[in-house]
């Protein structure tokens, strides 16, 4: 869903259950969490009250990833957000915070941007333009001996007289040893990649 569309009300009932307004049914904290990571803003709001409990629960929502191993805030940060609760830094810390995300939203936007303008990945592997003439020259061997191929009919073929012939079948053996030998160069190199 666009992140530029209106909050989704989520609606906390006294049995403290949530209560998707949009839907009309009731969601989970994992629900939740899936909303966000597709791009969606929630709003969560006590129903009796109508306080925002928006921050508990994606406080929540962290706490418990957390406490799976699904670790995304380092100990030391942590450390430094408990600090700064108790000191001058609590004014500060909230712009911080704003602005290092917002930064990392730019990069990771610029990232996808340029993924998205390079028409084949790959194309920029060091070697990469080696590894596809190896695989011009695997296909066109392997090729040789098919109808249609460049090198001419299919061995069996009843039209080739001389199928048999030891021209043809030296010809096969050089074939198949150039193949060996380029996919053991091609595995050399995957190697150190």
């Amino acid at each position: 869903m666009a992140a530029s569309t209106a909050p989704l009300l989520i609606k906390r009932y006294a049995s403290r259950r949530l209560y998707n307004t949009e839907t009309s049914d009731y969601v989970t904290l994992e629900d939740i969490a899936l909303f966000i990571r597709e791009g969606r803003e929630v709003k969560i709001v006590d129903l009796k009250s109508g306080d925002d409990l928006t921050r508990q629960y994606l406080l929540q929502i962290i706490a418990e990833h957390e406490s799976r191993g699904e670790n995304v805030l380092p100990l030391d940060v942590l450390t430094d957000l408990v600090r700064s609760y108790a000191g001058n830094a609590q004014s500060v810390v909230p712009q911080f915070l704003a602005a290092s995300f917002e930064m990392l939203r730019e990069g990771q936007s610029k990232l996808m941007e340029n993924m998205s303008t390079i028409p084949n990945p790959m194309a920029t592997m060091p070697g990469f333009d080696a590894l596809q003439r190896q695989q011009q020259a695997f296909l066109s061997a392997m090729m040789g001996g098919w109808r249609g191929a460049t090198k001419g009919q299919m061995p069996d073929d009843p039209g080739d007289g001389d199928a048999s012939s030891p021209s043809t079948t030296t010809d096969d053996a050089r074939d198949m040893a150039e193949i060996r030998r380029q996919l053991a160069e091609l595995q050399k190199r995957v190697s150190k990649l």
